[in-house]
């Protein structure tokens, strides 16, 4: 495993090396501006399953295949509709995922032998020059165990996956914190099928905007999925987590301490307002925006801190907080209280 520092480096010469580890099959940890991922050639199906190894991922849950440029997107899909091509215009590069007909180049490994796959050009110029440099698609889920909250800087995930890899990018802090925005277009509509960044309101602007109905509710394991993120537990700590969320701040708060006081050792994440408010507590900050950035790794923090219960104080679902409810309800294995 070798550590290649671009936190203060512009230098993407450096890069070169772990393009070449990519296109000869190897492992390498990248930053995007979402989270971390472990990467491998999406072309290469025994590359491919090493990453389902390293992360113990089971192989029905499909992989998103990122790419550089415009022209990679011609590869790998087909049948690209109107409004798809829009949708990548507009929204590229950046933390959307469209999900596309594949070509058969994409091996059935990256998708859950399904024959669609999820493409996407992040913003991330780290993540971009790799890519450009190993010269496929690099199939890439959040750099972590699965199950585990995703990773958004390199000290989170080194311990659990430096044996796995061949190379890992350490770019700093990632930018946004949650994973990418997944979505399909059906009959000129576009179906959210994992929430993120680019809202459901950032998106009615090109079309009808169709949420899943996944999204906030469980999904059977038997049922197959077109985005990564949509079943199995996921985002989770070791530790026991309840999710409480109320509009009435008194009702929140009063409910906290409810439940904080049914535990020896228990641990609130909540808002800069209501930190002070509890026996011991951590803070998320003070926007939506803060919260994505920070939660993942205030769940990996949770987890040392040796309680018996982690209580998380919710958001409301409008725009980017629809993505932050669902990674905390599958964070906490759907143990919500609404009051």
């Amino acid at each position: 495993m070798n550590i290649i520092d671009m936190k203060n480096n512009n230098n993407y010469e450096l890069l070169k090396i772990a393009g070449n580890a990519i296109k000869n099959g190897e492992l390498v940890i990248f930053p995007t501006e979402t989270v971390y991922g472990i990467g491998a050639n999406g072309l290469d199906k025994t590359a491919v399953e090493s990453i389902f190894i390293a992360k113990g991922r089971k192989t029905d849950n499909p992989l998103i295949l990122h790419i550089s440029n415009m022209d990679m997107v011609n590869d790998i899909a087909k049948d690209i509709t109107d409004l798809e091509q829009l949708l990548m215009n507009e929204l590229w590069p950046g933390p959307f995922t469209i999900v596309l007909n594949k070509k058969d180049i994409v091996p059935d490994v990256v998708t859950g032998n399904l024959n669609t796959v999820g493409v996407r050009m992040p913003s991330n110029e780290i993540a971009r020059k790799l890519i450009e440099y190993s010269n496929v698609p690099i199939a890439a889920p959040s750099a972590n165990i699965s199950g585990k909250p995703s990773g958004t800087n390199i000290e989170d995930i080194i311990d659990e996956l430096k044996d796995k890899v061949g190379y890992i990018i350490d770019g700093g802090d990632t930018k946004i914190g949650l994973e990418s925005t997944v979505v399909r277009v059906i009959d000129n509509n576009i179906h959210i099928l994992r929430p993120g960044y680019i809202t459901q309101e950032d998106l009615s602007k090109y079309a009808n905007v169709i949420v899943d109905k996944h999204i906030l509710n469980k999904i059977d394991d038997n049922i197959d999925i077109l985005s990564p993120g949509m079943k199995y537990k996921h985002y989770a700590p070791n530790t026991k987590c309840i999710l409480v969320y109320s509009e009435d701040n008194n009702k929140l708060i009063s409910k906290i301490k409810e439940i904080e006081n049914q535990y020896n050792k228990c641990l609130v994440i909540t808002n800069d307002k209501n930190i002070k408010l509890f026996k011991n507590s951590l803070s998320y900050g003070s926007t939506k925006e803060d919260i994505s950035h920070l939660i993942f790794k205030l769940l990996r923090e949770a987890d040392k801190m040796n309680v018996d219960m982690i209580i998380i104080e919710g958001v409301d679902q409008k725009d980017i907080g629809l993505a932050i409810m669902n990674r905390l309800l599958r964070a906490c294995s759907y143990n919500y209280i609404e009051v």
